[in-house]
């Protein structure tokens, strides 16, 4: 299965990367990259994703729905044409987050999961996307704060995200959501918030 995209989509964001090339930010298409995302979110190393069991047709299901809604919008980043990272982004006032913390203006909430590692291991790889993702999320003016909740058993992912520059927060749980369109479990999390000062910081 090949994961360039047929049509190259016209990207939302790129920066050059000394020794990458051109990264770049595209919105997922969930017709054109359901096969590149269901890969990546039914493999192990993916499972506080929370979507292992998921068929072809469940996942396309679930980004179709995605894409309908204003408020919460999924990426992919490549490297070149080749897919690096999914992520996502959303507005925590109209998100199940928004009962665990008092939201500020300016907050914008992410997901974020690495692809397969390719080839011969890249020392900072996983950073730079990371921070690819945050500064995309921040060129938009109205943004002042990113929000991150990952998995609390997903140690990686929290010491990551305060490797970074996040400052963590408290544990959460993220209460069930059960809605003929979605379905969502509980979920016990660890907030992470990156202020925009902060990201500048880390530059």
């Amino acid at each position: 299965m090949t994961t360039e995209p047929a049509v190259r989509p016209e990207a939302l964001y790129e920066e050059t990367v000394e020794g990458l090339g051109t990264v770049r930010v595209d919105r997922l298409d969930p017709q054109r990259d359901v096969d590149v995302v269901h890969s990546w979110v039914t493999e192990e190393r993916a499972r506080f994703w929370g979507m292992a069991e998921a068929s072809r047709a469940e996942v396309l299901e679930i980004y179709e729905h995605l894409d309908s809604l204003t408020t919460h919008h999924a990426f992919l980043i490549r490297v070149g044409d080749e897919p690096a990272m999914l992520f996502q982004t959303y507005e925590p006032e109209a998100d199940r987050v928004s009962e665990c913390y008092d939201v500020e203006p300016g907050d914008m909430g992410v997901h974020l999961m690495m692809g397969p590692p390719k080839g011969a291991p890249r020392p900072g790889f996983t950073a730079t996307m990371l921070s690819v993702l945050v500064h995309y999320v921040l060129a938009d003016p109205q943004v002042r704060r990113v929000v991150a909740e990952p998995d609390i058993r997903n140690e990686k992912a929290i010491e990551r995200l305060a490797r970074t520059g996040f400052e963590l927060g408290p544990q959460i749980v993220l209460p069930e959501i059960d809605l003929p369109e979605v379905f969502l479990p509980e979920k016990k999390a660890r907030l992470a918030f990156l202020t925009r000062e902060g990201a500048q910081a880390q530059d």
